[in-house]
């Protein structure tokens, strides 16, 4: 499923797109399931472990932006990643042994799902190595118009960049202090069933849908097994529990890499979209930001 050439782009560029691994009747399956968790969120009023709600959203007309944890909500989730071309590709990307940091589901309606502020998944969970990626399986075509996701190639390379506001962790850039050209940006567009991976270190986003299509991106965080977490570890047999190919370790490998940590943590909780509500400079509402893109 992943060529040389394939390994050598994610090297150097942060991140690849691979066609076609996820068939049509796993699509199909992935969609109803979805549909199914959206009606439940029917009748909520806030956000909870599971939904995490668009603005825009009433108990009476559920708008959901994220589902969190979709591999615990429906097991169905966790089999899409278990499957053997997946497997080949994060051993190709990862190496030999490979455990799962997180997933989430991210669900832009037609013409309001929400933008991502520019970021590095690195600032979140800092590791002893950055042998990290995550998963982009689109479930729909995705094209510019319906809010892609947005790399900057090579960014993975650089610095960690400050993700905090008012000396709080916010989750996301100021684009103006990080001095970083977004109109170098490419978006990782595919028909559905293809999935992206990129490098925890690369910085990435995506403006609003603007389209009358929906774009539904399944996301998986996956580790290499020594790569072990700096915050937040607190069981060893959950942590092994999600292994998805290879062998554990209890020997952490510990590299040179720049770290931020995510501390004091943000002061909207949640969600990084509501970690991000406290930024001040926000480059998808610029028109002119929207503008460099097109």
């Amino acid at each position: 499923m992943i060529t040389s050439a394939q390994v050598e782009s994610y090297r150097r560029d942060g991140y690849v797109v691979i066609d076609g691994l996820v068939d049509p009747v796993t699509l199909s399956r992935m969609r109803a399931s979805i549909d199914g968790m959206v009606a439940r969120s029917a009748g909520l009023s806030d956000h909870d472990d599971v939904f995490d709600l668009e603005p825009s959203h009433r108990p009476d007309a559920p708008r959901v932006r994220r589902i969190k944890k979709p591999h615990v909500v429906d097991r169905l989730f966790w089999e899409v990643l278990k499957q053997p071309a997946m497997l080949e590709v994060l051993r190709a990307l990862l190496g030999p042994s490979v455990r799962l940091h997180g997933s989430k589901l991210n669900l832009k309606a037609p013409r309001y799902g929400s933008a991502v502020e520019w970021h590095q998944d690195w600032a979140f969970y800092p590791h002893t190595n950055d042998d990290i990626l995550a998963i982009g399986v689109m479930l729909d075509d995705v094209l510019i118009e319906n809010g892609p996701l947005l790399v900057l190639p090579g960014s993975h390379t650089g610095p960690t960049f400050d993700h905090h506001a008012d000396g709080r962790f916010c989750g996301a850039m100021d684009p103006v202090a990080s001095g970083l050209d977004f109109s170098r940006a490419v978006p990782c567009i595919g028909k559905a069933g293809s999935a992206s991976f990129h490098h925890v270190r690369l910085v990435h986003g995506s403006a609003q849908n603007t389209s009358d299509r929906p774009r539904h991106l399944l996301l998986y965080e996956c580790t290499a097994a020594d790569a072990w977490p700096l915050m937040n570890f607190s069981n060893l047999d959950e942590f092994d529990s999600r292994m998805l190919c290879g062998e554990p370790t209890i020997e952490p490998r510990v590299v040179p890499t720049p770290i931020r940590m995510p501390l004091p943590p943000a002061l909207k909780q949640g969600s990084i979209y509501e970690n991000q509500t406290v930024l001040r400079n926000r480059y998808f509402e610029a028109p002119e930001g929207l503008a460099a893109l097109r």
